[in-house]
């Protein structure tokens, strides 16, 4: 029986990038080198960060993240290797920076006067705004006059807890519950279940993950902006600092900056929250029963699990009994001859179906050209396996002959729906293809591949839960400030 487990998982994020073990950092005596000249006589940069969307996370590629992205390309202007050391809860960054475990912190931290007497800070990269969260179909509250009386939990030592407190001296109904156990992903599901009323959180962290939740909406923006940036070990030493500050500034003048932020906190192809919310829902009823199928083909194929169930999702919804009026069946919706062509003798049975899926995938990826390069590879047999491997030829041919490179997916999606105009599919030797349903195809089977990497590297509660007897995920609640004896409970369906 396969479950994904907690502890592993933080386990596996707490090593560093490169296999490097604990650090010993000396600060003492006017003989001793300064911060910046220790990092580079080390070969190696620290950074201390928290598992999440707008930090650090393990995408489809490897790390990534807005801040592990622009401190991997700080290490790499020092000429160093960047150290990964992930905390299990955000209150623990600041012990770990002052017992010298890593050289900063970058985990969307706010500059605020009460850090400023802890740390040295580098120049702030980005502004937010605290924003207040509450469900959907709620009363929504619309000032902090409106939060008093409400079921208000927070992530504990950060900004969030001072802006309650400086609110609770207007308003002294209001009461909520730190909580250094949990991250911001239970706290946006704990919303959208209805187990708790509010959280807080910042504005860029809403604008990426928001859309996960579609239960969730913004009540209100509390007043100003808060600065983030990167936190340094406190003290005279302002050497890499220092160096810090040139990098952002270079890196804001050449306008890296702003590519970083519209790469991840703008991207162009998102489900709409319709899309989100059936997806989740699936996620909770079906996804349980079908996890360890797909955890299985893809183990023994090579598979990224979480892209054969991205295909799933998008053939079936996952649905073992799906039937289309053109007759494909199953989860991964296998057409008779296919299915013969694999030996799959009942396309009704999930485990056939989903392993006779993951067949057929690297059957048609083989069958590329081998100068096509990942990821461009997998896109392309993902639109062959919708549209067929001979209209997929056909789209390459048309996009070299418009002086389009016809081995990269982005030139070749471009002109998909080509494929359906007379002008175009009359000089192919496939002829009429519905192109521009290959290329919605791909573009969903992306769209919740990101999704499953991101619940699945981010300590997601729906994916935490034991899917094999549908356990709930539950966080006890503290009797802290008025009752609250009971749980939060996160079921593993509904």
């Amino acid at each position: 029986m396969l479950r994904i487990k907690l502890q592993k998982l933080r386990q596996g994020l707490t090593k560093s990038i490169t296999g490097a073990v604990a650090l010993v950092f000396l600060y003492s005596g006017n003989d001793q080198p300064d911060h910046l000249e220790q990092v580079l006589q080390r070969g190696s940069l620290t950074m201390l960060t928290r598992n999440g969307a707008s930090s650090y996370y393990l995408g489809a590629d490897g790390p990534t993240g807005p801040e592990y992205t622009l401190v991997k390309e700080f290490a790499d202007h020092l000429g160093v290797e960047l150290h990964i050391e992930v905390a299990v809860a955000f209150n623990q960054l600041s012990g770990l920076l002052n017992s010298r475990q890593g050289d900063l912190i970058a985990a969307n931290l706010a500059r605020t006067p009460e850090r400023e007497q802890r740390f040295n800070f580098g120049p702030d990269y980005l502004e937010t705004a605290t924003v207040v969260v509450y469900r959907r179909g709620q009363r929504r509250p619309r000032s902090v006059e409106d939060l008093s009386g409400r079921k208000i939990m927070v992530i504990a030592g950060s900004s969030y807890e001072d802006a309650l407190a400086e609110a609770k001296e207007t308003v002294p109904g209001i009461e909520w519950e730190p909580r250094s156990d949990v991250g911001m992903e239970e706290l946006l599901l704990a919303v959208s279940d209805g187990a708790i009323d509010i959280t807080l959180l910042d504005s860029n962290i809403y604008s990426l993950s928001g859309h996960f939740y579609p239960g969730v909406a913004i009540g209100f923006t509390l007043p100003g902006t808060l600065p983030l940036a990167w936190a340094f070990p406190g003290g005279p030493d302002y050497s890499l600092v220092e160096r810090a500050g040139v990098f952002i500034e270079a890196s804001r003048k050449s306008q890296r900056l702003q590519k970083i932020y519209n790469a991840f906190y703008m991207p162009e192809k998102r489900l709409d929250r319709v899309g989100m919310f059936q997806f989740l829902q699936q996620v909770r009823e079906r996804l349980p029963d079908l996890l360890p199928l797909f955890q299985e083909a893809a183990g023994a194929y090579g598979i990224d699990w979480r892209l054969l169930a991205a295909m799933g999702y998008q053939e079936s919804h996952w649905d073992p009994d799906a039937e289309s009026y053109t007759g494909v069946r199953g989860v991964m919706m296998l057409t008779r001859r296919t299915a013969n062509q694999l030996g799959i003798k009942d396309r009704l049975d999930p485990e056939q179906s989903i392993e006779g899926g993951a067949r057929y995938f690297l059957r048609l990826r083989k069958r590329l050209p081998s100068r096509i390069v990942e990821p461009d590879r997998t896109w392309m047999a993902l639109a062959a396996y919708n549209l067929g491997m001979g209209h997929l030829e056909d789209v390459r041919v048309l996009t070299e002959s418009l002086d389009g490179n016809p081995d990269s997916w982005e030139d070749v999606s471009q002109r998909l729906e080509l494929l359906s105009k007379e002008k175009w599919y009359r000089q192919t030797r496939y002829g009429y293809a519905r192109g521009f349903e290959a290329k919605k195809y791909v573009e969903n089977i992306r769209a919740y591949y990101e999704i499953l990497i991101w619940m699945d590297t981010q300590d997601h509660p729906l994916l935490i839960a034991d899917f094999q007897q549908h356990t709930p995920f539950t966080i006890e609640i503290a009797a802290t400030g008025r009752s609250r004896g009971n749980a939060l409970i996160f079921p593993g369906s509904p």
